[in-house]
């Protein structure tokens, strides 16, 4: 594994040991991040980055890598959360990123302001994509433009609509499939 572009391109990371997580490919990851383009900070704001079942970090700290100002990686399994400080510490951008150990539905309500980038990569099995978009959906967490990016089975897309997240994209690589997710545009009164 490793920082495909940017500052960082080239930089390898470390994974953590077992099957407790899936690593994004890396075709996967570069097919992303040239839909996503370049982080466009908005009325002079900071460019944030939110990673949900984080794992290594991989996707938060690409952001980081091509640009975006800050990021915050959510990771519950001791294994992968061990992965990611590495990470974070061994790229020297802890002034910038934050690793969160701990349960998404819990980190999530104890985040301050909104994100621009917001990554949901969980294990496929479970639920836990449609729980985590519900919780994206009904909160605040998605900067007004922001974007939600679900990586699932190719076989098992999300809904299209989770509280104000619609889905307005979807690409498959194999296996794999990526949906992207903006916040509706409330018609005014």
């Amino acid at each position: 594994m490793r920082i495909i572009a940017g500052a960082l391109g080239g930089r390898k990371l470390h994974a953590p040991r077992g099957k407790s997580t899936r690593p994004t490919a890396d075709r996967v990851k570069e097919a992303l991040f040239n839909i996503l383009g370049a982080p466009r900070a908005r009325d002079g704001r900071r460019f944030r980055a939110l990673d949900l079942y984080a794992g290594s970090g991989a996707l938060g700290l690409e952001a980081i890598s091509r640009g975006a100002d800050e990021a915050v990686l959510i990771e519950q399994d001791e294994a992968a959360a061990l992965a990611a400080e590495r990470n974070v510490s061994d790229l020297a951008v802890g002034d910038r990123v934050r690793v969160i150990r701990g349960d998404v539905g819990m980190a999530l309500r104890r985040l301050d302001g909104a994100f621009d980038w917001v990554f949901v990569d969980p294990p496929y099995e479970g639920g836990f994509l449609d729980r985590a978009l519900r919780l994206l959906g009904g909160s605040k967490t998605v900067a007004d433009e922001g974007t939600v990016i679900a990586e699932h089975a190719a076989s098992d897309a999300p809904g299209d609509r989770f509280g104000r997240l619609l889905r307005d994209d979807l690409r498959r690589y194999g296996q794999t499939a990526l949906s992207f997710y903006r916040p509706a545009v409330e018609p005014a009164p």
